[in-house]
């Protein structure tokens, strides 16, 4: 084999019954298998994955197989990868999840088209959360002052192989694994000469996988992962003065590993003396290493949960987070219309809480988020300090694939008194028109059945609700068949309703299924 232009490296541990989606993915790629490696390292599988894979390489001349004794983490089967790689480029795999079948062709040609040391190509989750707002346009010149890189820390993307050399840009292998892909992307981004996203293909199928059998999956240990999360935080403040830049790339980790895990459901399902340690690590970090402008610039839930956990406030956080864990999107499509495959869709929508709206109560000047914490300032509610993005998307997302598309929209919203309360207190509306050539959708790879949602952004919350309107695709840019209900939903929920009875159905069955 020539050099090829892109090497995959997957690490692969027990997950014999778990790769035949990448298997089969890798298989259909459009770029040449001359084009291409792949790189599986086996860490040490004893579920006969190893033999599986020695076969798999004696059928596909691109498919390689290197056996290392267990090491016990992504990290070193995907540095044993790396330097047995021959390819130009480098995207890092999981072993349970796949690609699109285009993926490698388009991604290897953003990067030469753009010179680009790395490449992120957009992702669909599968019990997964994906970097969304990244992937609203195609960035061919990105940094992390410019887009929301910081949100996209895994490392399933495509790196050039001399670019990782040229930094000795590796995972960790020492005591603290945990977020070593973190530590290992953020500082790519930090040195890479031009970073590129790709948006307009979805090129990687992000999986958790219901066993939660990869290692990756254990639970963690507060203080292990904390003393992990300061490592990456020391990549930043070794690369980036201190200042808005440094703050907003601080807030990543202070809204996403440890807001996000205060709050809501989550908290809830937490073991008391879990949650309590985690709590304890969150106040920590916030304390030492986080300037004023971190937690200043999230919107006014974050700011609270944060000072909540500031000051130890457990027990806040907790009734907090009941209250919040009934936070849904009540949504309703006030007109549709289909003319010769042009779809118009206007929609309102408003956070609510156990059928309730969410409040603003007027304070002079200030509209104030209305929260069921006592002794908290108001300034931290205020949301004409630092609001944060507050509008409702309309998205289209592909039953069969989970690959998600934003509509274009115009947007307007609208303070509307809160009947439920008394004293003047409001709740926004927020409302959304889209209209589309549905031939263009998803740049006419729309076969297939999609369903819509809208999604609120707002206060600190981002929640989906499903619109009961779904578009049926006979062929790719077909003019769609529309319908207004959707028939496998009703069927699922009468299923249900026959087996545990109407009384005993799941609130969030009813309510929004597309979160």
């Amino acid at each position: 084999m020539s050099v090829p232009k892109v090497s995959v490296v997957v690490p692969a541990y027990n997950c014999a019954p778990h790769m035949e989606k990448l298997v089969s993915s890798l298989r259909r790629q459009s770029l040449p298998a001359d084009e291409f490696e792949a790189v599986f390292v086996d860490d040490g599988s004893t579920d006969g994955t190893g033999a599986r894979l020695d076969a798999l390489a004696a059928a596909n001349p691109n498919f390689r197989v290197l056996h290392i004794p267990n090491s016990g983490w992504p990290s070193r089967p995907r540095n044993v990868g790396v330097e047995h790689a021959r390819g130009e480029y480098v995207f890092f795999a999981d072993d349970d999840d796949w690609f699109g079948d285009e993926a490698l062709e388009r991604l290897y040609a953003c990067a030469t088209a753009n010179d680009a040391d790395v490449v992120i190509g957009k992702m669909a989750g599968h019990g997964r959360a994906v970097p969304r707002e990244l992937f609203r346009k195609n960035r061919f010149q990105a940094t992390l002052a410019n887009a929301p890189l910081i949100d996209s820390l895994t490392c399933h993307k495509l790196f050039r192989r001399s670019f990782l050399d040229e930094h000795g840009l590796r995972f960790s292998e020492g005591p603290l694994l945990r977020l070593e892909d973190h530590r290992m992307v953020v500082r790519a981004y930090l040195l890479s000469r031009r970073t590129a996203v790709l948006s307009d293909y979805t090129c990687y199928h992000h999986r958790k996988r219901t066993d939660a059998g990869n290692v990756t999956a254990r639970p963690l240990d507060p203080a292990e992962y904390f003393a992990a999360l300061r490592e990456a935080l020391d990549v930043v403040d070794a690369h980036v003065e201190p200042g808005p830049l440094r703050d907003r790339l601080h807030r990543r980790w202070l809204r996403n590993e440890m807001i996000s895990r205060l709050r809501g459901q989550r908290l809830l399902d937490a073991p008391q003396d879990w949650a309590d340690q985690l709590a304890e690590e969150v106040r920590k970090v916030i304390r030492d290493r986080f300037a004023p402008g971190v937690a200043a610039g999230l919107p006014p839930l974050q700011r609270v949960v944060a000072h909540l956990a500031e000051h130890g406030r457990v027990a806040d956080l907790r009734r907090l987070a009941r209250w919040e864990s009934g936070i849904d999107v009540a949504a309703t499509i006030e007109r549709r219309e289909l003319v010769a495959g042009t779809l118009t869709v206007e929609v309102a929508a408003h956070l609510q809480s156990e059928g309730r709206p969410v409040a603003l109560s007027p304070d002079g000047d200030r509209e104030l988020l209305v929260l069921p914490v006592d002794g908290v300032d108001p300034a931290l509610r205020d949301l004409t300090i630092t609001p944060g993005p507050s509008r409702v998307d309309v998205v289209a997302r592909r039953r069969e694939t989970n690959e998600e598309v934003f509509l274009p929209v115009t947007l307007s919203s609208e303070r509307v008194p809160d009947p439920t309360e008394p004293g003047g207190r409001v709740y926004v509306v927020h409302r959304a028109t889209a209209t589309i050539d549905t031939a263009a959708l998803n740049s006419g790879r729309t076969r297939g059945t999609w369903f819509l949602k809208a999604r609120v952004t707002s206060s600190g919350w981002t929640a989906d609700a499903r619109l009961p309107l779904f578009l049926h695709f006979s062929a790719d840019g077909a003019v769609p068949g529309v319908r207004a209900k959707d028939a496998f939903w009703s069927r699922v929920r009468g299923a249900v309703v026959r087996r545990v009875g109407r009384d005993r159905i799941p609130a969030r069955l009813s309510r929004s299924r597309g979160r």
